[in-house]
């Protein structure tokens, strides 16, 4: 799948994945589908998407960027402490946003899974327009809290993680054994592991998104402010639900009524992983919420 470089901010290249069908030379899409930029959660990568991609691309090119620590785009300078806010998520988004302006003139759509969610409407907030429409799976948009949470169970998770493997086909097989990974669609668990690892010079493999890393995103999640101003997003969006009554479920509801053109839809038998654990599900309503644009 071709990969292109574009610049955010900070000095920070972004890898932008084309999950079209295949023209990726990095012009115009003669194809006549509207575009939609795939946004994954912390500690995963664009790529993730290509199985829910598949189902889409009848209707729409699919593009993937992978957030800076994330994936293939470079890692910020750890001298500055916003470098991997959620605010810098939303950066990249309007940047790969730019990019693709320049090819294609009609409004982006955008998909967003936990944290890709919350950048897309941090983004928005940031440039009313960018986006026609949004679809965010569990978008973490939290009520004011206090500060950063440092204690997280999820940052202190994070840092537990295992980060090295003997090869992919030992971290398939342990991902596959065990809770919350198992659940996964196969390819996207494939997908997970086959573009998540970087080779070592031992020919072991450890993660591309390294845990201190992806416990600093953690950290940072509550912090950004868009809540109090969901009413600046005038974009038709999709607010999606799992079943698994986790917090990003519980609140889901009120992001969806802060939005002035939002809705909330359940997928009572999913978690907070749905879109990769059941592509075919989440991307069938992907396509009717964007039906207007296809």
């Amino acid at each position: 799948m071709p990969s292109h470089r574009v610049p955010s901010t900070d000095g920070v290249s972004l890898a932008l994945h084309d999950l079209g069908d295949g023209g990726g030379d990095g012009g115009s899409d003669d194809s006549g589908r509207p575009a939609v930029l795939l946004c994954h959660p912390t500690g995963f990568h664009g790529l993730v998407w290509a199985p829910l991609a598949e189902h889409l691309s009848a209707r729409f090119h699919c593009w993937a960027l992978d957030f800076r620590g994330h994936g293939d785009s470079d890692l910020p300078a750890p001298d500055r402490p916003d470098a991997l806010g959620w605010d810098r998520m939303a950066d990249d988004v309007l940047a790969v946003a730019r990019h693709l302006a320049e090819v294609d003139d009609r409004p982006l759509l955008g998909v967003g899974h936990s944290m890709g969610g919350a950048a897309l409407v941090l983004a928005e907030q940031a440039q009313p327009g960018t986006l026609g429409a949004l679809w965010c799976y569990e978008p973490i948009v939290f009520p004011p809290m206090e500060g950063h949470l440092p204690g997280s169970p999820l940052a202190a998770a994070a840092r537990r993680r295992r980060h090295t493997f003997p090869d992919r086909d030992a971290a398939f097989a342990n991902y596959a054994a065990k809770a919350p990974l198992r659940g996964l669609d196969p390819a996207a668990l494939r997908a997970y592991v086959d573009y998540g690892f970087r080779d070592r010079p031992d020919g072991t493999i450890e993660l591309k998104c390294a845990p201190e890393t992806e416990a600093r995103v953690f950290e940072s999640g509550t912090d950004h402010g868009g809540f109090e101003r969901l009413g600046e997003v005038l974009c038709p969006t999709t607010v999606a639900a799992s079943g698994d009554g986790g917090p990003p479920a519980q609140v889901a509801s009120l992001v969806a009524q802060g939005l002035p053109q939002g809705s909330l839809l359940r997928f009572p038998d999913l978690t907070h992983f749905g879109p990769m654990e059941d592509p075919s599900a989440v991307s069938a309503a992907i396509t009717r919420a964007f039906d207007a644009f296809s």
